[in-house]
């Protein structure tokens, strides 16, 4: 179900209420003071567990697999204490390894380099492991991760030198974290490891102030049968609850494309008569340097998660002098001109007063 330019409210809700019992396969010990949940099974190999804790001081990579971590979003989860992080991060296609999948399946070892194949094949697989070791630099939460790492590719489509990008996700909870990622061959003979210092903030301490999660736009957004019940490696994609997102990491968009923008809002006071609902009204604007090129008309949520596609059309006036020297307005609806711009949210608690503003920039092309 494709849902990208339109708002289902009842989905929305549902997103709102339904994380709340959503299944988590993160670790529940999120005080700093509390002794964490022990471990039940060690799922980094302890030849590789060292080469991590040995360069994790220094952030020493290992690059026999070259990957770079770029970005990190993160979300409401089933606990009120932990966040859903969801980490991209991106590598050549002939760093993975890709196979004929013909050979593989008669068994036959493929010794060529990934770019050489003598004729193409049908579909190329590629299988990796990715480990992720969490360490809470002002905690004791530690977590060890096992995530499969299998692609496919038609072999038309193939390009070795091509980069992609892919996401994996994990709830965690609040605090600043040290995360080193190992993507390996399955025999371990070939380990990319690179660090990853990030926050996650406690949604519960923003009592007196107002934040939001990091905002992304949606290029699509579909829902999924059910929620994903163990991490998985996405390319070109991310899951968060029941939905499946194509992200514009860019933010590029094409004159006319509308803005379609998510993000969750910490510190909204609740309703007196409802605890599950607030009372918030956001502006949204786009602006050219100082001048103002849109503004929507104000928008009023109950919940304090926002799913809000915006048509990107400026409305201009134009005056006209006819023969008789009379002159006359009319206005008429134009795209952005190509151009840097700037989109600015500026989001009020009515009931309690607060203000909050953030603002992206975004590029018309």
């Amino acid at each position: 179900m494709k849902l990208k330019g339109i708002i289902f409210p009842i989905l929305i809700i549902g997103l709102v209420i339904g994380t709340l019992s959503a299944p988590s396969f993160a670790a529940q010990e999120t005080q700093a003071d509390q002794k964490p949940e022990p471990q039940e099974k060690e799922f980094i190999p302890k030849e590789l567990k060292a080469m991590i804790t040995e360069g994790m001081d220094a952030r020493t990579a290992r690059t026999d697999i070259p990957f770079d971590i770029f970005k990190l979003l993160y979300f409401r989860t089933n606990t009120p204490e932990n966040l859903h992080g969801v980490f991209f991060f991106k590598c050549k296609n002939g760093d993975l390894g890709y196979k004929d999948m013909a050979a593989l399946a008669l068994d036959v070892e493929e010794k060529k380099e990934e770019s050489s194949f003598e004729t193409t094949p049908a579909q190329l697989q590629a299988n990796n492991n990715l480990f992720l070791y969490f360490k809470q630099l002002d905690g004791k939460f530690e977590k060890e991760v096992y995530v499969p790492f299998a692609q496919q590719v038609e072999g038309a489509a193939y390009d070795a030198e091509g980069e992609e990008f892919y996401t994996v996700g994990y709830p965690l909870p609040a605090g600043d974290y040290l995360m080193a990622m190992a993507l390996t061959s399955l025999d371990l003979q070939k380990i990319g490891i690179q660090y990853f210092e990030f926050s996650l903030p406690a949604p519960a301490s923003y009592k007196n102030e107002m934040a939001i999660t990091p905002v992304f736009f949606a290029k699509t957004m579909n829902r999924m049968s059910a929620v994903e019940m163990q991490p998985e490696v996405h390319k070109g994609y991310f899951t968060y609850s029941v939905l499946q997102v194509e992200p514009n990491l860019e933010h590029n968009f094409a004159p006319g494309e509308d803005l379609d923008i998510f993000f969750f809002i910490f510190g909204a006071q609740p309703s007196a008569d409802d605890s599950n609902k607030v009372d918030i009204d956001i502006n949204y604007e786009v602006l050219k340097g100082d001048e103002m090129e849109i503004r929507w008309a104000p928008q009023k949520y109950e919940y304090p998660i926002v799913s809000q596609p915006l048509p990107m059309k400026k409305t201009v006036i134009i005056k006209s002098t006819d023969e008789e020297g009379k002159t006359s307005e009319r206005q008429e609806t134009r795209d952005l001109e190509p151009g840097s711009y700037t989109f600015s949210i500026q989001i009020k608690d009515n009931i309690s007063g607060n203000l909050t503003t953030k603002t992206v920039e975004i590029e018309v092309k």
